[in-house]
């Protein structure tokens, strides 16, 4: 497999070096944290095995699934530097038709590791899996933790244009004079990120599915854009970021974007492959990026796939009647 670290731009490496910026570590996460100092990662961004039956997962019971993942959380709280943010992405456990909210679950064991929860983030999306007996899920959580009370959080890259810019002070020494900040709003904890306003804890960011840009063979791919409101607010230039779940290594592509240092730790060689082959687009302008901010694409209603079929309207009288 040594032939696929061959790139010259970027370098990959494949052990932990500090004077290394970009790093895959091909093995179980378990065995790979082992590796890195403590403190040394400011971010992690993962999307953990959600245990639902994908191509890579065993089915197991719940309370066996947390309990093989608690090890790969209790490394990733000893490499997290003491200003640094974990952003864990979860769905629900399914059983027999039964949901279980996996951030439920995941909560109390952070919070055993002495984290603290600063948002639960909604990355809300129109498509996914249509359910019959249940509503259709379409929505995944992000739990962002920190290690201290002292944590990075960089508030003028993720600020966003104010509603009333010319809103003034209306009482006091600054009366007449603008309320709010040049640069754009406080952005407050509920999110909208499609329309570039981060005013609400809603980030409406396309899933990866068969038409979206990034899509690859992965089958639970994170969007660039995702991690990049991650990588933007929680790190600075130059930080480590990581991924012990790499996957087709978004969070490596995201840093490399915005000037970061990145440590993904995958066991699937194919997936370590597709990796390599995003990181050679990327580098060489061919990798295909949903821009940041992009309004999600909402059908004109001309559109033969939007219109209603005609036959319809006779099946939708006989269920009516």
């Amino acid at each position: 497999m040594s032939d696929l670290f061959c790139t010259s731009s970027p370098e990959i490496t494949k052990s932990y070096s500090r004077e290394s910026s970009y790093i895959i570590l091909h093995g179980d996460a378990n065995e790979s944290l082992k590796d890195i100092p403590s403190e040394s990662i400011q971010l992690i961004v993962s999307s953990p095995p959600y245990n639902i039956g994908k191509e890579y997962e065993k089915g197991i019971v719940l309370k066996e699934y947390l309990e093989s993942m608690t090890p790969v959380l209790e490394g990733m709280v000893r490499i997290l530097s003491q200003e640094g943010s974990i952003c864990w992405q979860v769905g629900n456990y399914v059983d027999n038709g039964e949901i279980v909210p996996l951030d439920i679950c995941f909560y109390p064991i952070f919070k055993s590791l002495g984290l603290k929860m600063r948002n639960r983030i909604i990355w809300h999306f129109d498509h996914g899996l249509h359910a019959s007996k249940r509503f259709s899920g379409r929505y995944e959580t992000i739990c962002w933790f920190t290690k201290s009370d002292s944590y990075v959080f960089n508030l003028d890259p993720v600020r966003v244009p104010s509603k009333y810019p010319g809103k003034t002070h209306f009482k006091g020494e600054k009366r007449g004079l603008p309320s709010g900040n040049p640069l754009g709003k406080n952005p407050s904890d509920f999110w909208k990120t499609v329309e570039q306003d981060w005013d609400r804890l809603i980030w409406e960011i396309p899933n990866v599915k068969a038409n979206h840009p990034e899509k690859t063979i992965h089958p639970c791919q994170f969007p660039i854009e995702l991690v990049q409101r991650c990588i933007l607010a929680l790190s600075n230039e130059n930080d480590f970021v990581l991924d012990p779940f790499g996957g087709a290594g978004t969070i490596m592509i995201a840093a490399m974007m915005h000037k970061r240092k990145a440590i993904i730790c995958e066991k699937e060689e194919k997936y370590i492959e597709i990796t390599m082959q995003r990181i050679n687009d990327y580098s060489n302008g061919r990798l295909k990026i949903r821009p940041l901010g992009k309004p999600v694409y909402s059908p004109s209603g001309k559109e033969k796939v939007s219109q209603i079929p005609i036959l319809w309207s006779d099946e939708k009288e006989k269920i009516t009647k």
